[in-house]
């Protein structure tokens, strides 16, 4: 039986895009390095309020952060100057480090035409050696990452290491972080060798143990757990976890593991040492008012 389970809960981005929030959670704040993670969608999105679900310039510090889309479209702008338009399929990883802003514009007419919208939004902290590297952002194509199948089963290698595939996104710690489809009856595993691992519901049940768990719930096993996965119905699945970092602070978009240095990273932001996106400068979220200490985080306001 997992060791916990977590029911995601509503969480706004902003007047316009409300997510699932999974990680973080009160009772289990990081599973391995992951420390967070939003599901947005499936949404339908009025066509006059597309810009609406626009996540404005924002700053992160101590982290790298993973957009993966099951649909719709969004374009990626940071203050490196990166310019990326996210498709679903493909892997978006950028390493915050010492300080970098983005923002994420929902701007392509497909999207209205479609009118829906589904993404994943995820945070890994860095070990302490890696928490001041020079930020960078990576796009990698679906054709570049691993897919595994089986009888009733697709999966893709977002990114780390599983079932002896690994892909090309630089990691800073152990880690894996797969999305599984799975048909009717299909049976599935969890990769082995990792101290902390989850499966996050999508879309559709399962079955472990003659237990059923629906859409929206995370099941975090440890690793002397070897669950059998039944898909009760065709299913969407998240796998993640990996090695546990140690004790980490986390406020609003700043992760760290010194307090001192989440209050460092909120004067960059107010002060602009933490700059804008060059090609996106005109507007930002500002500083939540601070109302809570570092090690309690406003848990609303978190940004992706």
């Amino acid at each position: 039986m997992p060791q916990f389970v977590i029911d995601a809960r509503t969480a706004a981005l902003n007047t316009g895009l409300f997510v699932k929030r999974i990680l973080p959670f009160r009772r289990k704040r990081m599973v391995g390095p992951f420390i967070f993670l939003d599901h947005a969608g499936p949404l339908e999105v009025p066509v006059s309020n597309l810009s609406d679900l626009d996540v404005l310039p924002h700053p992160h510090i101590g982290l790298s952060t993973i957009t993966y889309l099951l649909n719709g479209q969004v374009t990626h702008r940071d203050s490196l100057g990166v310019e990326q338009i996210i498709r679903p399929g493909e892997v978006n990883w950028m390493t915050a480090g010492s300080g970098i802003s983005h923002s994420e514009r929902f701007e392509n007419p497909d999207l209205l035409a479609k009118a829906q919208l589904e993404m994943l939004q995820t945070w890994v902290a860095l070990p302490e050696k890696y928490e001041e590297v020079d930020p960078t952002f990576t796009n990698l194509s679906p054709e570049e990452l691993p897919v595994i199948t089986d009888k009733g089963i697709w999966m893709r290698l977002i990114a780390g290491n599983a079932y002896g595939l690994k892909n090309n996104v630089k990691t800073h710690s152990p880690l894996f972080y797969i999305h599984n489809e799975l048909e009717q009856n299909a049976l599935t595993t969890l990769p082995t060798g990792y101290t902390e691992r989850a499966v996050y519901i999508i879309n559709g049940s399962i079955e472990i143990n003659h237990q059923t768990y629906k859409a929206g719930q995370m099941l975090i096993f440890n690793t002397t757990e070897e669950p059998v996965i039944l898909a009760k119905e065709k299913t969407t699945l998240i796998l993640l976890g990996g090695e546990p970092l140690g004790e980490r602070y986390i406020w609003w978009n700043f992760v760290s593991s010194r307090k001192e240095r989440i209050e460092q990273a909120k004067n960059d932001w107010i002060t602009g040492k933490i700059i804008l996106p060059p090609n996106d400068n005109l507007e930002f979220v500002p500083l939540p008012n601070d109302k809570s200490r570092s090690s309690e985080p406003p848990e609303a306001n978190v940004l992706s």
